[in-house]
């Protein structure tokens, strides 16, 4: 739901540019007939000119995301808005018969130029990140002084405090007009603190210190003498140029980023078991493992080895958090459960061995659900410990269902945790699904969770003589059917076993 506002605000923000030129041209055509606002053409071409180009800003901005993308939009339907408000505010001047509208209309473009201040500030804000003190300051000053400039600009509703439209329609200042300029030379001084404080490029300062700049010279060296359409076209001139520069500047962070993102992907993909049929040479069993990430790189892992000849080790984990972050603690707590099961031990033991080790270093307070199981290849012998992870489904006579195992606290989330071993019989046929809580938790476009009622149904739903790698492809269609068009949150990851027994070692069967 929120997804298809947020597209459809865009594209109503386009639809509000758009009918701000087209209303701007089309008022300025009497600009050349009628005697009275002839003398406004300039600004009729300003305000036509810049109508036109907030509505292509606009346009090239729409599928614009990150800092500040939001905050931008807005700002250029803003100023599209002070354009076509200017040029209707121009028509009514000099007509005695318009007073109350020219008043109107006066009213609402001192109430949009606030309006485009503030979000100057909260633009440069989301893209530039002012974090220190004196932004902290910057945003209570900001917030007090907002509010009182809108009071001083509604009070002219009820008495002259800072403009009036004379009889004959013009357009008049008061002794107090310079109140209204308190929360702009505040604003602007703090903004220039800020941006010069950043920790920006300087080509980023630069093109930020433009927005405050540019009308300023403007204001210098013509004394104003164009009206305000010649600022908000310094405005829009101001707005392109940090758009481009910021924009470019980002555009070649994000390209230097995503070689890295790559390849830590690449990395991390060569950590995890990715050839399958992984033990080409046994026959005692079927095993087949996937993993999605939700972002480049995942926190999510799974693992298969032979301890010796007669015993496999099963992992899959779960790691606090996404991103790169959660990819570097995911490679060290693998490493850790592969040297640790190496050295022999139950699960529970080998989980109490990683926590204790993970637990002494673990700085940065993050933590891993784990599911360790041990089959002894020539008994069907199954013996696991999880660590906080997700219920394994058992299929036991052709039919999943859930085993709620003994659970002990995630790694890493407490020092001297215990953990406790469940032992279970395979019998020829036997398989085990397990998986990471990005399957169950898995969201359509309405917030509802795909589930483990789903998950054990998509599981019976397949023929009972599918291989695990079907099997694995089973769900991963069955949670796509159901997610549709939403985005996928969290890494999804599964493994899934099937034990054929001893016997199979003779047999002529490959599993895929």
């Amino acid at each position: 739901m929120l997804k298809k506002i947020s597209k459809n605000s865009v594209y109503l923000g386009l639809a509000l540019t758009i009918a701000s030129a087209v209303f701007v041209i089309a008022l300025s055509l009497p600009f050349f007939t009628e005697p009275r606002l002839q003398g406004f053409l300039y600004d009729a071409g300003v305000d036509s000119v810049g109508a036109l180009f907030s509505a292509a800003l606009f346009f090239g901005c729409m599928k614009q995301k990150g800092d500040g993308a939001r905050a931008f939009r807005i700002l250029v339907v803003l100023v599209s808005a002070c354009f076509a408000v200017n040029e209707a505010i121009y028509y009514t001047l000099q007509a005695p018969d318009k007073r109350v509208l020219c008043f109107s209309l006066s009213l609402l473009s001192k109430l949009l130029d606030l309006a485009v201040i503030c979000f100057i500030y909260v633009y440069l804000r989301e893209t530039l990140h002012f974090e220190d003190r004196l932004a902290g300051l910057a945003e209570k000053v900001i917030s007090v002084l907002l509010a009182l400039e809108i009071v001083v600009v509604l009070s002219n509703l009820f008495w002259p405090v800072t403009f009036f439209i004379d009889a004959d329609g013009m357009y008049r200042m008061t002794a107090w007009a310079w109140a209204e300029d308190i929360f702009l030379i505040v604003t602007a001084l703090l903004m220039v603190a800020l941006i010069i404080r950043s920790r920006n490029p300087r080509s980023q300062k630069a093109a930020a210190l433009t927005f405050l700049l540019f009308p300023v010279i403007e204001y210098v060296l013509m004394h104003g003498a164009f009206g305000n359409s010649a600022q908000y076209g310094m405005i829009l001139m101001s707005l392109i140029v940090m758009y481009c520069v910021i924009f470019n500047d980002k555009s070649r962070q994000l390209a230097s980023t995503q070689v890295e993102l790559d390849m830590a992907t690449g990395i991390q993909a060569g950590m995890l078991p990715s050839a399958f049929p992984a033990f080409p040479d046994r026959r005692e069993f079927d095993i087949h493992a996937s993993m999605d990430p939700a972002k480049e790189v995942g926190g999510d892992f799974y693992d298969m080895f032979l301890i010796d000849s007669d015993h496999l080790a099963l992992v899959i984990a779960d790691v606090s958090g996404k991103g790169i972050p959660a990819a570097l603690f995911m490679m060290s707590s693998k490493i850790l459960i592969n040297d640790h099961a190496l050295m022999g031990g139950t699960p529970a033991e080998i989980l109490e061995r990683v926590n204790r080790q993970v637990a002494a270093n673990n700085d940065a307070q993050m933590f891993v659900t784990v599911w360790l199981g041990i089959l002894e290849i020539s008994t069907g012998k199954l013996t696991t410990a999880s660590a906080g992870h997700e219920y394994p489904m058992l299929n036991v006579n052709g039919h999943y269902e859930m085993l709620k195992d003994r659970h002990g606290l995630a790694i890493g989330a407490m020092e001297g945790s215990r953990y406790r071993n469940t032992e279970l019989q395979l019998k020829k046929g036997d398989s085990v699904f397990v998986y990471t809580d990005g399957v169950a938790e898995a969201t359509d476009e309405d917030n509802q969770l795909f589930g483990t009622d789903r998950t054990l149904e998509a599981l019976n739903a397949l023929p009972a003589d599918a291989s695990q790698k079907e099997v694995l492809a089973g769900v991963r269609a069955a949670v796509d059917a159901f997610v549709k068009e939403a985005p996928q949150f969290d890494d999804l990851t599964m493994l899934g076993l099937k034990y054929y027994g001893p016997d199979a070692a003779a047999c002529t069967q490959t599993p895929s």
